[in-house]
């Protein structure tokens, strides 16, 4: 073991230091630029005419619907406004689909499955492990999923009802799905069987720090391909505005958003329609929004540099890693099987980071290879202090 690098650990751990890297969240600088919600005053009335203060409009206000449509590149007509939390709609969908179903409710059925991307979002695999769901992990590839992986899991099991995923910045790996890997998820999809569902969640649709591949609106590839009641797309102002008290939204192709609507009727009444007024009042239109994220930019960028900076400094024969370009996460990849040890040695030294396993089903990463590192929440001298812990306990481990 490096003599120094124990020196460096010890007077690391003297500092008692108390960061937290184990989620992404806005800073607090961040959430600053939507402090006038807070003063903002609205009126009763909403411009479409709706009392925003009573009962009713379970799909949200028109003003609110059209502004998710707008994102999503999807219909109003086929767009809600739900709660601040799309995690919530995605949830609401797949107990539909547990409840209900479109042929037939998936509690009726045997050994369902879904296909669940990897490295991935944790809150995914807890949802689906809730109703039992079998998850199927599928390598990614920089660029969307591995395509002849996903053919020989279509291949190999008879109940698979879906893919959820993350197209733009997928959390953690920042991989941006290509036109083509998509148009193809869509035709495999298909081809399989008529239940199987698209689930795309686009946590991070406008979140580029720096600049980034375009992509043709999901909306529009699954009309292409004749998989509109197959898909459905979600996205939130969770880190737009407030993570407590913004908006999502789910567009879905007739059938599935129908589902939705049936699953929501049983369980609100009503929607935050003050909230949504508020929010339209703030976000005039698309371009307001995306004017907006540019200051969100400008905040998390130099968060990032920090953390590039540091893992740059690194041996290449301790792991590797892929710069994201957007998103709030960044996924390390350590090349001997010590991601448990690297994350135990950063809490003695009082720096959390997201559990191993946890970008796996289960928290099951065969390989004990992924860490999932979150930089948005702390301030800049935070984070340089909670980097450094994080490169000396890889060299650490790596030498163990």
């Amino acid at each position: 073991m490096d003599e120094s690098l124990e020196s460096k650990f010890t007077s690391l751990k003297a500092k008692n230091l108390k960061i937290d890297l184990t989620r992404g969240k806005p800073g607090a600088d961040q959430l600053d630029l939507s402090n006038q919600l807070l003063t903002n005053s609205v009126p009763s009335e909403s411009p479409s005419g709706v009392d925003v203060r009573n009962y009713g409009h379970p799909l949200g206000i028109d003003e609110a619907r059209e502004l998710g449509a707008k994102l999503m590149s999807a219909t109003m007509e086929n767009t809600l406004v739900g709660e601040q939390s799309s995690l919530l709609l995605i949830y609401q969908l797949i107990l539909a689909n547990y409840l209900f179903g479109i042929e037939k409710p998936w509690k009726d059925q045997d050994d369902v499955a879904f296909i669940c991307p990897v490295p991935g979002f944790d809150r995914h695999f807890r949802l689906l492990e809730d109703f039992g769901i079998k998850m199927l992990t599928i390598p990614l590839t920089g660029s969307g999923v591995d395509i002849e992986k996903f053919k020989g899991l279509l291949k190999e099991n008879k109940n698979i009802k879906g893919i959820m995923c993350v197209p733009r910045h997928s959390n953690p790996s920042g991989d941006i799905y290509t036109d083509e890997n998509i148009s193809e998820l869509l035709q495999l999809g298909k081809e399989y069987s008529s239940e199987f569902l698209f689930i795309f969640d686009n946590a991070y649709l406008l979140h580029d720090f720096l600049p980034s591949a375009n992509q043709t609106a999901v909306w529009d590839l699954a009309i292409k391909h004749n998989v509109l009641d197959q898909t459905a797309i979600f996205c939130s102002f969770s880190k737009v505005t407030f993570g407590s008290g913004g908006l999502s939204f789910a567009a879905a192709g007739t059938k599935l958003f129908n589902l939705l609507v049936r699953q929501r009727t049983s369980m609100i009444v009503s929607a935050d329609k003050v909230n949504q007024l508020r929010h339209t009042e703030f976000f005039k239109n698309k371009d307001d929004v995306v004017n907006h994220m540019r200051k969100h930019a400008e905040l998390v960028k130099p968060k990032f540099e920090v953390a590039f900076n540091a893992l740059d400094s690194l041996n290449p024969k301790i792991g590797n890693y892929k710069k994201p370009s957007g998103g709030y996460f960044i996924s390390y990849n350590t090349n001997k099987p010590i991601a448990k040890r690297v994350i135990a040695l950063c809490e003695e030294a009082g720096v959390l980071i997201t559990p191993a396993g946890s970008t796996y089903p289960h928290f099951n990463d065969p390989a004990d290879s992924n860490i999932r590192l979150a930089p948005t929440f702390l301030n800049l001298e935070d984070l340089k202090e909670a980097m450094e812990v994080f490169t000396i306990a890889l060299q650490i481990a790596h030498q163990e």
